[in-house]
Parts: C-alpha cells; sequence; structure tokens
C-alpha cells in the first residue's frame, strides 16, 4: 500500500521539490505542480525542509526552486537524489562567482 508522502514543488520548470515530511530512500512519490504530475523514486533518506530532483540537473547548471535559481550544480545529480551543500554551491551575492566576457 502507497502511503501518502507530501511534497511541494512551487513552478513548473523547477529542478526540486521540497520534503514537506521526512521522506524514506526508496519511495516513490507521485510530485504535482499545477497541471503536471510524475513520478520520482527517492535515491536518499530526504529530511523534512530539503529538497530533492524531480529532473536530472548537469554539472554546472543553474537550479531553480520557486522558480528562482537557487545555485548551481557542483556535479551531475540525478532524479531523487538530495539536492542540498554536497552538490549545490549558492551564487547569489557572490562577487567571485559573477561572469565576465573578458
Amino acid at each position: 500500500m502507497a502511503m501518502n508522502y507530501k511534497t511541494i514543488m512551487m513552478k513548473p520548470l523547477d529542478h526540486v521539490a521540497i520534503a514537506l515530511m521526512d521522506l524514506p530512500q526508496g519511495s516513490l512519490l507521485h510530485v504535482r505542480c499545477e497541471d503536471k504530475e510524475q513520478e520520482v523514486e527517492l535515491k536518499h533518506d530526504i529530511r523534512f525542509g530539503h529538497k530533492f530532483a524531480v529532473k536530472a540537473i548537469g554539472q554546472g547548471e543553474e537550479i531553480l526552486k520557486y522558480g528562482e535559481v537557487i545555485g548551481r550544480a557542483v556535479a551531475d545529480i540525478g532524479i531523487g537524489e538530495h539536492v542540498h551543500v554536497h552538490n549545490l554551491e549558492g551564487i547569489r551575492g557572490r562577487g567571485d562567482k559573477v561572469e565576465s566576457g573578458a
């Protein structure tokens, strides 16, 4: 019997959803956002308030949450993987991360 796990994804273009409760590794989730629904199998335990990937994210790619860029992937991140400081680098307000054309 499937459990009714609670998650939230705010924008259809987001790369991540948020756990609204502790979620065990191996759980098969039905993540809904507007008129879109997808299944995601968790590769790790996800604690309440933490993010997990709903799309594959390539190393160096910007990560979207709530329709906003929250950082950049420092490694490839697969669907269902935990997204946190071990694979996400914050880029907001970092003068050393500003890209230049020179």
